[in-house]
C-alpha cells in the first residue's frame, strides 16, 4: 500500500514533470502573442485571425521540435516513479 508521503511525493514530481514538458509550448505561445499584439497595436490592425494563425503555427513547430524532450521526460518519470509503484518495489 502507498503511504501518504509517497503519494504526495509522486504527485509533486508529476506536477513538476507537467510544468517542465509544457514550458516550451507555453513560452513560445506567450512570445508570439506579445509580438503579434505589439504589431497590432503599432499598425492598428485588429484582425482576430492575425493572432490565432501565427500562434498556432509556432506552437506546432515548437511541439515538433521539443517532442523528443517531452517523450524522454515522461518516459523517465514513468520508469523511475510510476512503474516501481505498480510493481511494488
Amino acid at each position: 500500500m502507498l503511504s501518504e508521503d509517497q503519494f504526495l511525493d509522486v504527485m509533486r514530481n508529476a506536477l513538476w514533470v507537467s510544468v517542465v514538458t509544457s514550458t516550451p509550448i507555453l513560452l513560445v505561445a506567450l512570445l508570439v502573442g506579445i509580438i503579434i499584439g505589439l504589431f497590432q497595436a503599432l499598425t492598428s490592425i485588429q484582425e482576430m485571425t492575425l493572432t490565432f494563425v501565427p500562434k498556432l503555427a509556432a506552437i506546432i513547430v515548437i511541439f515538433w521540435i521539443s517532442m523528443g524532450f517531452m517523450t524522454q521526460t515522461l518516459t523517465h518519470f514513468f520508469r523511475s516513479q510510476i512503474i516501481p509503484l505498480i510493481i511494488g518495489v
